[in-house]
């Protein structure tokens, strides 16, 4: 067979192959195309083309001409349909109804903090600003009548300590108090002219207690040795006066003290009761 006869066979063949491949690729895409846009195809539309109807010229829906047809075989008029009611105006809902945030739950615990923060400080305060009770240091202290008092001095070898006052009491010699007169100022002689008097345990130097000694009958600082007299006019030491004393008074036959009013102990040399000590000195060493 001549190669002019096996081309006149293939060539026919191959055209009609050609032929049936390009419309098998023309109808795939039409349906592609279709699935893609949500149009009907080319063929789709072909066959369902046909005569127009007066509703469709009108512009009805098909499901208004259905109910239009069911209608006029019941023998009824087409009603028609109202129209819908414009939609209500949207109302931002309450934020409160919705719950509290995490913001606003953040702010209002910091500020209720706050507000507890400057409740405790303001109850502080107050509590700092308020007056003294009526017992305790500070108070207007009643020790007792003047004769119990005088009587716990002696039974105390010539000291009495009134933990609640932070004082000590002791017996003013009654030949003293004319020259005790002449140098103490009318708040101590209330307390000195009926025989007692009472002294701050604070020694004037430094701020130590000051304990009794009952072997001297003296006062006698244990920080730095300073000594005063049983009614406590400085004898030795490096304090610079006498021990300080409380404001007295005698009301209704009973010795009071106010530990809120604190006069200042007599000035160095003062020694109006002329008091040795009367045995050794309780301070290591045997002070001066």
């Amino acid at each position: 067979m001549s190669t002019t006869t096996v081309l006149a066979i293939v060539l026919p063949v191959l055209a009609v192959l050609a032929i049936v491949v390009l419309l098998g690729a023309a109808r795939r895409r039409d349906v592609t195309d279709a699935d893609r846009l949500g149009r009907l195809s080319r063929e789709t539309r072909q066959r369902d083309r046909g005569p127009v109807t007066a509703e469709e010229e009108q512009g009805l829906t098909g499901r208004e001409v259905e109910r239009q047809a069911v209608l006029e075989r019941r023998g009824a008029q087409l009603v028609p349909v109202p129209a819908a009611e414009p939609p209500a105006p949207l109302e931002p809902p309450d934020a409160e109804t919705l719950g509290v945030t995490r913001r606003q739950f953040f702010n209002r615990t910091i500020v209720g903090f706050f507000g507890l923060g400057l409740a405790g400080f303001g109850a502080s305060v107050l509590a700092f600003l308020w007056p003294q009770g009526a017992s305790g240091f500070g108070a207007k202290i009643t020790v007792g009548s003047v004769n119990d008092v005088k009587q716990r001095v002696r039974d105390g070898n010539g000291f009495l300590y009134v933990p609640e006052g932070r004082m000590w009491v002791t017996e003013y010699p009654a030949d003293s108090v004319g020259k005790a007169q002449a140098v103490y100022s009318p708040s101590e002689l209330a307390g000195i002219e009926a025989g007692l008097i009472a002294l701050y345990q604070r020694c004037p130097h430094l701020g130590c207690r000051v304990p009794s000694c009952e072997s001297s009958q003296w006062f006698e600082c244990p920080c730095h040795g300073s000594r005063y007299n049983q009614v406590g006019e400085k004898r030795g030491g490096p304090a610079p006066r006498g021990m300080d004393r409380f404001v007295m008074a005698i009301e209704g036959g009973s010795f009071t003290a106010d530990t809120g009013e604190i006069v200042e102990g007599p000035p160095i040399g003062t020694n109006t009761t002329g008091q040795e000590p009367e045995g050794p000195t309780c301070l290591a060493g045997g002070g001066e």
